[in-house]
């Protein structure tokens, strides 16, 4: 199964809908537009079901195959939301919205989905049943949870789920995925310090906050290299700090620090917040300051499952060759809201080559359009290889 011809007939059409997409992107779960025209397509290509409005803003498709659909379901899910970042690519399609972008290729993942459901509706090559999953707010909004919310899994009878995510730096043809830990969790935390404020000159009648919050920092650091096992990986950023006083003669009475957190295990994840509470608020106390910790669960584990990452490493393969198809890639600490539908279905994420463009959530980032191709034949190929395409 390389690359299906369809998909080379079908790349200028898939291409213009993706750049229409890239014109005019929508942030989160304002992706009104975006989500009207992808239903409109559905249904102008037969798709037997189309549902709008799942998890707010997304969309759901059901295609049948040749046995009325009776036997197993394999959901195939895009992300549709953009970034907002002011676009500086050059193109001659770049977005007409001032400050948003379709920084990060959700633009061509919906799009490539599209040229997939265009071809499964014509040839329902398949026994069973395909749902395309059209999802907004992947951005850092849970869009994926609040379409399980509102029924996913249960309401369409999903038994698998598989995704991808276009790749800066892979070459346009190849694939790479492994099993297990794909991306990392993400968590935020926010600490805010109150101690006693006061004049600059006068340290000795206060309870200096930007002192002990220095000293939060410094402490933190050593949760991951002392607490949590080398061979494992977490990583613990505090990226803000805020003061309530602007001034330079000033010891503030409050001091906010904010930052992430990132794991690639559910038990290194649960270590981290336990020894992160514990740290700080023990290095607060110690000088005399009050803590308050509110520890912010994101999006879990990519976590793909073993089978299934096979089945979706054999469809790469058909399709590109095996010297294409990277199997054991290296673990990205980013994280993606994909993990809430592997944590309720088996699945796989895999990520498709985007080639030598700039880095995705970058203003100059480029979705190559050659890569619609095979990411449309992975997608579809899924869906045959799973249910019994010939």
């Amino acid at each position: 199964m390389p690359v299906k011809n369809r998909f080379a007939e079908l790349l200028p059409e898939i291409t213009a809908w993706r750049r229409d997409f890239h014109e005019n992107p929508e942030l989160l779960y304002e992706v009104h537009r975006t989500a009207a025209k992808v239903a409109e397509l559905l249904r102008a290509f037969g798709v037997d079901e189309v549902t709008e409005g799942i998890g707010r803003t997304g969309v759901v498709g059901v295609i049948r195959g040749r046995n009325g659909g009776a036997g197993r379901v394999i959901g195939l899910r895009a992300d549709m939301d953009a970034l907002p970042i002011t676009e500086k690519s050059g193109v001659g399609y770049a977005s007409k919205v001032p400050g948003m972008m379709h920084a990060c290729g959700h633009d061509g993942h919906t799009a490539m989905l599209l040229g997939a459901a265009k071809y499964l509706a014509e040839t329902r090559n398949f026994d069973g049943t395909a749902v395309v999953i059209f999802q907004p707010a992947e951005e850092g909004g849970g869009g994926g949870k609040a379409m399980l919310d509102d029924g996913l899994v249960g309401r369409w009878g999903i038994d698998e789920f598989y995704g991808l995510h276009n790749m800066p730096g892979i070459p346009v043809g190849h694939f790479s995925i492994r099993p297990g830990a794909m991306m990392a969790s993400a968590d935020t935390v926010k600490i805010t310090l109150t101690g006693k404020g006061g004049h600059a000159a006068k340290p000795q009648q206060c309870i200096d906050t930007m002192l002990v919050a220095a000293q939060v920092i410094v402490a933190l650091q050593s949760v991951v290299s002392r607490n949590v096992n080398p061979l494992q990986s977490a990583v613990l950023s505090i990226c803000t700090c805020q003061t309530d006083s602007p001034a330079t003669n000033v010891i503030p009475q409050v001091v906010t620090l904010g930052g992430t957190v990132r794991t690639m295990d559910p038990a290194v994840r649960d270590l981290m917040e336990v020894r992160i509470r514990a740290v700080a608020t023990a290095t607060a106390e110690a000088f005399g300051a009050t803590i308050e910790i509110d520890y912010d669960r994101g999006y879990p584990v990519t976590m793909n499952s073993v089978d299934e990452t096979g089945h979706a490493v054999e469809v790469a393969r058909s399709i590109s060759g095996a010297t294409a198809v990277e199997t054991q890639a290296e673990p990205m600490m980013g994280a993606e809201d994909f993990s809430y539908m592997l944590e309720e279905r088996p699945g796989a994420y895999i990520f498709l080559g985007n080639g030598d463009t700039a880095a995705v959530h970058s203003p100059n980032y480029v979705f190559d359009d050659e890569a619609i191709p095979f990411g449309s034949s992975w997608l579809a190929g899924m869906v045959e290889a799973r249910l019994g395409g010939a």
